[in-house]
């Protein structure tokens, strides 16, 4: 929940003068072309323009005098003599209306000050009748602006009924703010723009359309124009510039091939010694490899032979078992032929 925007301005302020004056400001700072085809009339000759002009100057009149109140509130004594009493003791009633009007939203936006710093008790009966309080006098402040605006209204009315009293008043031109004599200008530009406007025919509006076009093109070509040739212009610094650079690098370049060509010779040398260590390796690989390969040779060599002495010395030990084998078979034998003869003996 916020409190709506209120603000009440200085008195007698009047409308806002802030968008105006900033369209004035704006209007003055273009660089607009010459005005084309001035108007063939010089003064308005239909009624309604006239009538026109007429509300517009009315407006600025009355805008400078209330923009001038300020200075009768804040000097009464003094304007009392020159506006008189009735004059005075409506910008006094009007005055005690802005003051309460300020003292009433001062004292709105505290409490929605308060109630923002209480947020976290939104669900309490009590913070929700606060802000119902609160919204009923805000609703409560359209009618006291409603009656700010009648009473300024009934000022003007006083002062126009007055002449004599309006043209002191209007005389009193250094007291009137720098803002409001902005926005009292920015009204008389806007006046010269629609008399002008006013004098103007149908045909004459055409003719100056298509003279600001055409001047709007022209302007489009001068600064594509103008585009190009800040473009040529910069890149003809960033060459020049890149030549004091390009002498530089070109010092710098010799110096370093001096320095390319004294590497090269050192590489070359180092090449060259590389490749001899390369051939040395080469050579120490290859005797090294029919080293091991000779060393593979013999050791197989030696086991051929250790397995083929083995085998000789096996069969030699089965040999020498078989011929005692045999021997003892045949000792056998020849004891067993023995005792057959024995035998055969005793039997006869």
């Amino acid at each position: 929940m916020a409190l709506d925007v209120l603000a009440v301005a200085p008195l007698y302020q009047g409308p806002d003068i802030n968008k105006i004056r900033l369209i004035a400001q704006t209007t003055k700072k273009s660089t607009t072309p010459p005005r084309p085809l001035a108007p063939a009339k010089t003064k308005l000759t239909t009624v309604e323009t006239k009538r026109i002009m007429s509300v517009l100057d009315e407006t600025i009149h009355k805008v400078e005098l209330v923009t001038l109140l300020s200075y009768v509130a804040s000097s009464s004594k003094n304007s009392e003599g020159m506006l008189g009493e009735d004059i005075m003791k409506a910008v006094r009633e009007h005055e005690d209306l802005c003051q309460i009007l300020l003292d009433r939203v001062s004292y709105l936006q505290e409490e929605e000050r308060q109630l923002q710093e209480e947020e976290e008790s939104e669900d309490e009966p009590w913070f929700r009748d606060r802000v119902l309080a609160i919204e009923v006098q805000k609703s409560h402040l359209q009618p006291l602006m409603q009656q700010i605006k009648e009473s300024t209204k009934n000022i003007v009315r006083l002062l126009l009924r007055n002449p004599q009293a309006a043209s002191l008043l209007q005389a009193q031109t250094l007291d009137r703010s720098a803002e409001a004599q902005s926005f009292i200008d920015s009204l008389v530009e806007l006046r010269g723009f629609l008399f002008e406007k006013l004098l103007t025919s149908p045909m004459e509006a055409r003719d100056r359309t298509q003279f600001i076009h055409d001047i709007t093109r022209r302007n489009q070509r001068n600064q594509e124009i103008i585009d190009t040739l800040e473009n040529e212009l910069a890149a003809c610094v960033r060459n020049r510039d890149a030549e004091d650079e390009y002498e530089e690098l070109e010092v710098i370049h010799k110096e370093e091939m001096l320095q390319l060509e004294e590497l090269k010779k050192r590489h070359d040398v180092l090449v060259e010694e590389f490749s001899q260590i390369q051939a040395e390796r080469e050579v120490s690989a290859k005797k090294r490899l029919e080293d091991e390969q000779e060393i593979v040779r013999m050791v197989r060599a030696a086991t051929l032979i250790q397995a083929l002495w083995k085998g000789f010395l096996v069969r030699s030990m089965l040999r020498s078992k078989k011929k005692k084998r045999s021997k003892s078979k045949e000792k056998g034998k020849e004891k067993e032929k023995g005792k057959g003869k024995g035998k055969g003996k005793g039997k006869k």
